[in-house]
């Protein structure tokens, strides 16, 4: 994350962070692994942390080259050396701690490589699927959206977003937990719940859901669309 914010600095913008976000997971996932030990359910953790980390910081990376800063990160511009400490600290650092609290399921998996693949772990996978199949569709629903030149100033109600107002935040939840049911699978996996409950706590109540949400309150589509659309379970509209 320090290297990062170097880049961050060069660049002069701040939301870079973003698409370090996800590469940060496959590194930690990968050294855990060399500190740990070979195991077929570390093999598969850390496959699917690189494909979910490797494509988000893809689609980050292509959705905002093009882009100004995201509003999210203007806060933290300001004058003078202070504003580079605050970006230091408060940005980069604190997105890498989080980091290691989130991932500590797949730390713990490549940390404890002697089990045997087990129920728990075929179920965990298959909600983490259900997880990352989400995130990828809705992704991709919404990048359609937004290229249609008839629906600049609107928002997207068609697919998943039907059904709820954040399906891809729901996906990536989703994801966490099931990584969370694989390492259940050894014993005192149950302590990395932390992970799980961290990305859950700060998607639905602090850098996630409430910071879009406040970007679009009081326009009335989106105060109609607020009224009969779930927030994050999908679910089906209110009539």
């Amino acid at each position: 994350m320090t290297g990062w914010f170097v880049v961050s600095v060069i660049k002069r913008r701040n939301d870079i962070a973003d698409v370090a976000w996800g590469l940060g997971f496959v590194m930690l996932a990968w050294l855990a692994f060399y500190l740990g030990g070979y195991s077929v359910r570390s093999l598969v953790v850390n496959g699917l942390v690189s494909m979910w980390g490797l494509r988000l910081a893809w689609h980050i990376f292509l959705r905002n080259r093009k882009k100004k800063e995201d509003y999210r990160y203007k806060k933290w511009e300001g004058v003078g050396w202070l504003a580079y400490v605050r970006s230091f600290v408060q940005v980069f650092m604190l997105q890498g701690a989080l980091m290691l609290v989130i991932a500590s399921p797949v730390v713990y998996v490549n940390l404890s490589a002697n089990s045997r693949w087990g129920l728990l772990d075929w179920i965990g996978l298959v909600v983490w699927l259900i997880g990352f199949s989400f995130e990828v569709v809705a992704d991709w629903q919404l990048k359609k959206f937004l290229e249609d030149k008839n629906n600049k100033g609107k928002i997207v109600r068609e697919g998943l977003w039907r059904y709820s107002r954040h399906p891809n935040y729901f996906g990536e939840v989703v994801m966490w937990w099931g990584l969370l049911v694989m390492a259940l699978s050894i014993s005192g996996g149950w302590m990395t719940v932390v992970g799980p409950v961290m990305i859950t706590y700060l998607i639905l109540f602090v850098s996630g859901v409430p910071l879009l949400e406040k970007k679009y309150e009081g326009r009335k589509d989106f105060e109609e669309y607020k009224r009969v659309t779930s927030v994050f379970i999908p679910w089906f509209p209110k009539k």
